[in-house]
């Protein structure tokens, strides 16, 4: 059978699926959160990666058009899609075995560590670069899997990330929300949370500092898509559940890498100190020393500047 369009409608309604309680909806609303991708340019090709916006967009559409007793688990529709045949599993070097295993790719941490990406047919991604191919395969989906909830599907449309207010809380009201939040959800409904708020902290940092690296100056704008700085924690996440723009500095890699070991940290007039505790090549161009007393550049805006109490939480922690 030619693989054009009348083919992915034969695909898309003869999903492989458990039928207990209606039938798992699992595949059809990931298949619907890829379209809306592609929608929005964030997929362009036929590399399929787990981003946030992805399981952001597939835990709104799911609260959406879901009204059976299933639980969204994200990790199953990606590893289970594999028995479509126009989904390819990518593993990452040395994971291949991981995804012959398929109670272990039950677990969210589980699949992003062995995934790399899935590869869709080509000739699927040509498709849904063009509008009209989107609809046609969205109102397939939906009309198949969800005749009696289709018309939520396009109540508050942009789904890719939550809200970047979420981001403006004080440290001490995002970190309780975490908590609370770890204690009410299961493991993998925590994790993927995690993965959406991290991803939408990896965004906003280099926007609001320019996408500039606030030590070198660093800034590479002349290509699109391409930024050459990182969203660093100034106190790591795993130790202060805080994802909040005050507690994140824009750095470029090796510089984020530096100051992650305490190479470097910052005063309470940000400036820059560095660590007497190791050796360097001065001559280098690249030495850490040279932005010794050096003030870092600032966000925009005074409330987006570096939490004062942070930066004294890592100076603490390596000496300085």
């Amino acid at each position: 059978m030619s693989k054009d369009l009348p083919y992915y409608i034969h695909c898309f309604k003869h999903l492989k699926r458990d039928m207990k309680n209606g039938g798992a909806p699992h595949k059809p609303i990931l298949l619907l959160s890829i379209i809306r991708l592609f929608e929005n340019g964030i997929f362009a090709n036929n590399q399929i990666y787990v981003l946030p916006e992805l399981v952001a967009s597939s835990k709104a559409n799911w609260s959406k058009l879901v009204i059976s007793n299933h639980f969204p688990i994200f990790a199953l529709p990606f590893y289970h899609l594999s028995s479509e045949p126009f989904w390819k599993l990518i593993p990452n070097v040395g994971c291949e075995k991981w995804i012959e295993s398929k109670s272990s790719m039950r677990s969210f941490g589980n699949l992003t560590t062995a995934i790399k990406f899935a590869l869709i047919d080509k000739e699927l991604s040509d498709l849904l670069l063009i509008p009209e191919n989107r609809d046609i395969l969205r109102i397939t989906l939906l009309d198949t899997y969800f005749p009696n909830t289709k018309s939520n599907f396009g109540v508050n449309g942009n789904d890719d990330l939550p809200s970047e207010t979420i981001l403006h809380e004080k440290s001490e009201q995002y970190k309780q929300k975490i908590i609370e939040l770890k204690n009410q959800v299961d493991e993998n409904s925590f994790q993927e949370e995690i993965f959406i708020r991290g991803g939408l902290f990896k965004r906003e940092i280099p926007k609001i500092y320019n996408h500039t690296c606030a030590v070198s100056g660093l800034r590479i704008s002349a290509v699109a898509n391409v930024s050459m700085v990182d969203a660093c924690h100034i106190v790591p996440f795993s130790e202060g559940y805080d994802d909040t723009l005050t507690n994140g500095i824009a750095l470029c890699p090796n510089l984020h890498r530096a100051f992650d070991r305490g190479l470097f940290s910052i005063s309470d007039d940000y400036t820059i100190l560095i660590n007497k505790n190791f050796v360097e090549n001065q001559k280098s161009v690249f030495n850490i020393s040279q932005f010794s007393g050096q003030q870092i550049f600032l966000p925009y805006a005074e409330e987006l500047y570096p939490d004062l109490e942070n930066v004294a939480v890592h100076r603490r922690k390596f000496g300085f």
